[in-house]
């Protein structure tokens, strides 16, 4: 199983998400179920290194956002178009 530390997003729009990916992160969001979406921000290697393997997609994963567990599933991904980066990444509630 998979285990996700990630925060809750303080800043938003375009400015944020660049200065987030310059200093090795990247935005992604939770959604889905009866509670609200969450925009969070994750660490690029930490997931960039897990999602070499095809059961990142597949299994249901663990996201602890600020010390709360949330059970999820990949949704979405986005990646550059030719740097080996993640752009965004969407999950689901499950």
């Amino acid at each position: 199983m998979f285990t996700l530390n990630a925060e809750v997003r303080k800043e938003h729009g375009k400015g944020a998400s660049r200065r987030l990916r310059h200093a090795g992160q990247f935005p992604a969001i939770i959604y889905g179920g009866t509670e609200p979406a969450v925009a969070v921000v994750l660490d690029h290697n930490q997931v960039f290194n897990m999602q070499e393997k095809p059961e990142f997609y597949s299994d249901v994963l663990t996201i602890k956002v600020d010390g709360k567990a949330v059970k999820v599933k990949v949704q979405a991904v986005q990646r550059h178009p030719f740097k080996p980066k993640l752009v965004h990444m969407d999950f689901v509630r499950v």
